[in-house]
């Protein structure tokens, strides 16, 4: 990110997923797509998270791992980049301090938008400083099925007024697909196939991840 401006002139809009991608799957890459399109981005770069501040009790793969499931769901798109920002920074992952480091390592005039699921955004109070957070960038929601629509705009609509900024609601379909699930499955040798890219599932038998 050392560009103030696209070719067109504008300024660049950079798109920002973290997560614990534990694994990754379609439904990240297909929502990080519908981002691009309904934002107008330039990029989006995923974020895996070292240790999530709500899951350091939790056995969660191996940060290594988990950086190369994410490399190979997102190699074949240009447009997708990943990031090692919190996987080499120690301690928990905390939202503010990945933020404060992209707008750092951002070209003046940089617009970034953190995109999240409907089921994190709110919450978003209860994450670290959050009135910081939406100081440092946009916030964007894409659909989760486990959150009625009528329940996440209510909640929008108290966010915005509190925090003074609009969340974008990304439009994209809300695939009933989580990562517990699929270590589940993994876990008890059922199918993954389709569920994640053909190179995450092949990582993920290779290395016999998720087994008991």
């Amino acid at each position: 990110m050392t560009s103030p401006e696209t070719t067109s002139g504008r300024p660049l809009r950079v798109g920002l997923m973290g997560g614990t991608f534990d694994p990754i799957h379609v439904a990240h890459l297909v929502c990080a797509e519908a981002a691009l399109e309904q934002l107008a981005l330039d990029k989006v770069v995923f974020i895996p998270a070292n240790v999530p501040p709500h899951k350091q009790q939790k056995k969660i793969t191996p940060a290594e791992d988990r950086y190369n499931l994410v490399v190979l769901a997102t190699a074949s798109n240009p447009r997708f980049e990943v990031s090692r920002i919190e996987l080499d920074r120690p301690g928990p992952s905390y939202t503010l301090d990945t933020l404060e480091e992209m707008r750092r390592r951002s070209a003046p005039g940089t617009e970034l938008f953190f995109i999240t699921g409907t089921d994190a955004i709110v919450g978003v109070e209860s994450w670290h400083n959050p009135d910081r957070l939406f100081q440092l960038a946009r916030f964007a929601a894409a659909p989760r099925p486990v959150v009625p629509r009528e329940t996440v705009e209510e909640e929008l609509r108290r966010l915005e007024k509190r925090f003074g900024q609009r969340i974008v609601i990304v439009e994209c379909p809300a695939l009933d697909i989580s990562s517990s699930d699929l270590r589940r499955r993994a876990a008890s040798g059922r199918p993954i196939k389709y569920l994640v890219p053909e190179a995450v599932e092949a990582y993920i038998l290779k290395h016999g991840l998720y087994r008991p």
